[in-house]
Order: C-alpha cells, then structure tokens, then sequence
C-alpha cells in the first residue's frame, strides 16, 4: 500500500480541561509551528472536551477538509479517554492488545517504582494496523492510522507537553516527512524597527508571486519574523532556494532593519553581536524594572559579554548608584532623554563596561501627563564616543508588559546599531 502525500492538516486537542479554561492549550500552537515547518498547511483548531459523540462530530468535521487530523490528549487509562476509540471507529478499525507497548508500560511503572493499576493496561489498546510510536516519557503511547479507501491519516498524541514534544521531534516528524515525498526547509529572517504592515508593502510582489520559496510575515510584540520556506528534492536544493530568497529580502529597504537570520531572540542577536565584537555590556532600568537583565542572563554563558545592571527605580538610587545629576532631574524630569542618557553613561563608568544602555518611562497604567503620557519612554545608549536616546510614544492603550518588553526590545537594537 502507497500512502499518499499529505497537504493539509487540522488540530484537534481534547479534554475537558482545556474548554474550561484550567490549562492553556499550548499544543495547538507547537503543532501549527511544526507542521508549517514541514510545508503542511494547518486549516483549523478544534478544542472539544472528553465526550464520544462530540469528538466523533468534530472528527467527521475535520476530515471534510484536510487530510490529517493530529489529535493531543485522551490517550489517558480512564474511562473518558475515548480518543483512540474514536477515530478506530471513524476508520471501521476493531482495537487490539498491542504487546509491545503494554511490556514498555509495565518497564515504566517499574522504573518509577510505581504500582500499574489495571485500568493502565488500556492505553496498550490499539486500533488493528496502525503505527504505534513509543513513548518513553509516560504511559501512553502515540499512534497512526492511514486509511487508504477514505484517503486521510490520524495522528494520535498524548496531552502532557513534556510527552507530546519530543514524541513528535523523535517519532512523529520522521513519519510525516517521509509522507511528503520532498524536502521542505524554513529560515526566519528576524526584523526589529519596522512594522508589519511596512514590511508586507515593501515585500508584497514576493509574498504573493514566490510559490517556491513561500515568504510568509509574523509579528511579535515589536519584531517582525519572515518565514522562508522552500521544498525541493533534496536538501542542499532547499536551502539554496531560501538563500537566495534571503539575499533578495536583504537587497531591499527591509534588509536594513535586519538583526538575524534563525538567531530567535534579539537578546541572542546582542549576545553574538558582542563577542564578535570583543565589547561588553552594563544596564541601568527604571521603568522595565530588571527586565533587560533578566533577558540577557537567560542566555547561558552570557558572563563573557554582560557585567551587570541596576534597577534604579527611585531618582535617589538614579542620582547614588549612577551619578545622573541632581540638576538633570529637578530641569528636565527623571523620564527624559538627559536622564536617559546620563543613566547609561553612569552605569558603563561604574563597571567599566563597553556600552552601557538605560530605560526611563511611563510603563502604566498611571503616571502619566498631557506632556509624558502612559507609553513614554526614553533609551539612552553610551560608548566611549558619547551618548545618545531614542524615545519611545508607544500606546496608552498597552499594557504595563507590553510597554517594558517594547521597552528592552528597542534597548537592544540600539546596542546592535552602536
């Protein structure tokens, strides 16, 4: 039996759980980023709870459209775990003891040192002739079943997101490229300083003309990702189509608003930025209260490049620990470009750092004036050539989150364009 390419998918997550709100469906949104990788276009995400009648209705409706459904949870020992049941039922498939997974259960409950109840003896339940996927960070296995009469494919997961990830990296993937018959390749190309709606205008002719690669736009609190993706035979094949693609984005006035191509964090781009460069960094916050730090020090190994910082919240920690001067302060206010910028001279002296980078604002919800409004935020920037700012008018209407990561993001470029 050939089993036919796949093209479209939808995402079908149960448990009842998830409609009553006590867990955020995450899984959704891995399986989306994955399946994009591979090139398979998701239609749909379906949530419904652990009930026969609905799931089996939102199965049919799934399968009206797309080729795959990928489910997650209700793989569980339960008696309203009834995921496989469903879809065996959907395909006319009997269910049968699959021995190998009820001995690797059992090799589980042994290495935990936990007794096996026997309603756990369910989960090795599986429909007849489906590919099952071992799954060596809980008891329930995953599992396939391709139909080749109705000509569509289910993809069973387990709920846990430290169940579902790896069995889809390490078993899941490999199945469903081996179903596409072509090698698909993505690169994001990461922009910082120019929206989304500038970035499509600009880039508009390739995102609608180019099939292959397929330029695709996604926004994230300030930044902008382009997904280049591009399928071909081989490998090699698939990575100079992006390339190339890459070069031609690079050529035009997006190009300069570039920080990185797969780098995934601007905290990543300043990281590699300066140890290429040899320079070291020192922060100084007000208004993101140590979130410029904390961003940096999440990177591993980032010691070599990043000295320090201080939360300087009150303008007598501003005028102690970083030397802004008095007179600054009671002249132009502690959210001004003077401030901003003595704040990151004062923080790079004081640690004798390359660069020393400071926020100053209004993050909100209060504090804000007809003058400074709720959004207003001041960046300075020092190196050995002097300082200089860049302020920020971002939306009263944001939140006080949204404002300090907007905040640090610009903070960052500015390091990357010093």
């Amino acid at each position: 039996m050939t089993e036919k390419k796949i093209h479209t998918a939808e995402i079908l997550c149960v448990g009842t759980e998830l409609l009553l709100g006590d867990i955020v469906n995450t899984n959704a949104s891995f399986l989306s980023q994955k399946l994009a990788e591979l090139g398979i276009h998701v239609y749909k995400h379906t949530a419904v709870g652990d009930n026969p009648k609905r799931l089996s209705d939102a199965l049919e409706a799934a399968f009206a459209e797309a080729d795959l459904v990928i489910t997650s949870g209700g793989l569980g020992p339960t008696y309203d775990d009834l995921t496989k049941e469903t879809v065996a039922a959907y395909f006319g498939r009997k269910m049968e003891m699959h021995e190998p997974s009820l001995e690797a259960i059992k090799g589980y409950f042994a290495k935990t040192g936990r007794v096996m109840t026997k309603n756990n003896e369910k989960q090795a339940m599986m429909p007849v002739g489906a590919v099952v996927f071992p799954n060596h960070y809980g008891t329930a296995p995953s599992l396939a079943i391709y139909d080749e009469e109705k000509n569509k494919t289910a993809i069973m997961l387990p709920g846990p997101p430290g169940e579902i990830i790896p069995i889809f990296n390490e078993e899941v993937r490999p199945y469903l490229e081996s179903r596409r018959g072509e090698v698909i390749v993505s690169k994001n190309i990461h922009i910082f300083g120019m929206g989304e709606s500038a970035v499509e205008e600009k880039l508009k002719a390739l995102m609608t003309e180019s099939q292959n690669p397929t330029v695709a736009p996604y926004c994230k609190e300030g930044e902008v990702r382009l997904r280049v993706t591009a399928k071909s035979e081989n490998r090699a094949d698939a990575l100079h189509m992006c390339d190339k693609m890459i070069e031609t984005i690079s050529a035009t006035e997006v190009g300069k608003f570039i920080y990185g191509i797969d780098i995934d964090t601007l905290e990543n781009a300043v990281v590699q930025f300066l140890r290429k460069k040899g320079l070291t960094l020192a922060t100084a916050e007000s208004c993101t209260g140590g979130f410029m730090a904390k961003r940096i020090t999440d990177i591993a190994g980032c010691s070599d490049v990043f000295l320090g910082g201080c939360v300087t919240y009150a303008n007598e920690a501003k005028e102690r620990l970083l030397g802004v001067k008095h007179e600054t302060l009671e002249r132009y206010g502690a959210v001004s470009e003077q401030t901003a910028m003595e704040m990151a001279k004062g923080v790079r002296e004081a640690l004798g750092a390359d660069i020393g980078v400071s926020s100053t604002g209004i993050a909100g919800p209060g504090g804000g004036t007809a003058e400074k409004p709720v959004g207003t935020v001041y960046i300075g920037i020092s190196t050995k050539d002097g300082e200089s700012f860049r302020k920020l008018s971002l939306s009263s209407m944001r939140s006080r989150d949204y404002i300090r990561k907007v905040s640090v993001a610009n903070a960052y470029d500015l390091v990357l364009k010093s």
